[in-house]
Formats: structure tokens, sequence, C-alpha cells
């Protein structure tokens, strides 16, 4: 599980108790300039993941920590796929963050108000 907090420039994920240790992360601050969007989206989880390169696959279980697919590189922090959310990204290390949150549609709500103001 992971909380969000938004500051006047940046998103910031939070990643909380032991998901640290199998995400190998404990927090990602990203510009909101660079936040393309929020989605949420449980279907998420029951795609291909890539390969991953850092972190903890456990299908059906948990999905934690750095995956590359299709050229890409993504940010997996899901253990419950009802509460994930996707965040698309822009010139970042990450071209997406898939994390579970406590509620994923108020979380993207709340993404895409940050980034209009």
């Amino acid at each position: 599980m992971a909380t969000i907090d938004i500051t006047a420039d940046d998103l910031v994920v939070n990643v909380e108790g032991l998901d640290k240790l199998w995400a190998l992360k404990s927090s990602l601050t990203i510009p909101l300039t660079n936040v393309r969007g929020a989605t949420p989206d449980p279907s998420i989880a029951h795609e291909w993941k890539g390969v991953r390169t850092a972190g903890t696959y456990v299908p059906g279980v948990i999905v934690a920590g750095s995956f590359r697919s299709e050229g890409e590189r993504v940010f997996w922090d899901v253990k419950n796929p009802a509460k994930a959310l996707v965040i698309e990204l822009a010139d970042e290390r990450y071209a997406r963050l898939v994390i579970e949150v406590d509620d994923p549609r108020a979380t993207a709500e709340l993404i895409e108000s940050a980034k209009r103001n």
C-alpha cells in the first residue's frame, strides 16, 4: 500500500510498511509537470508485468518493485488489485507507477485536481 502527498510542485508516493522491503523503495517524488494522468484500474494487476529488475513478484499475492515492459520501466506496489491506481508519467525514470492506495478514485481526482492548479 502507498499514500500520496501533493506539495506545491511535486507528487510524493510514500510506500508503507513491509512494502518498502518488497519494493526496495520507500518513496518516489515526481514533479507535477511530469504527471500525465492517474486512473483507477483494477484489471491491470492481471496483465503481464514485464521482467522484474528489482523487487518481489508472487502471483496472486504481491507485485512490488521495478519491472521493464516493452522498453519502459514500471514501478509496482500492489497486493489488492481492486485498489490499483495507474499514474502515467513523462520524462521520468518510470513511465508508469502502478500502486495500491486506499481509495483509487479519490486519489486519481486529487492528482488531476493538483495538475490543474
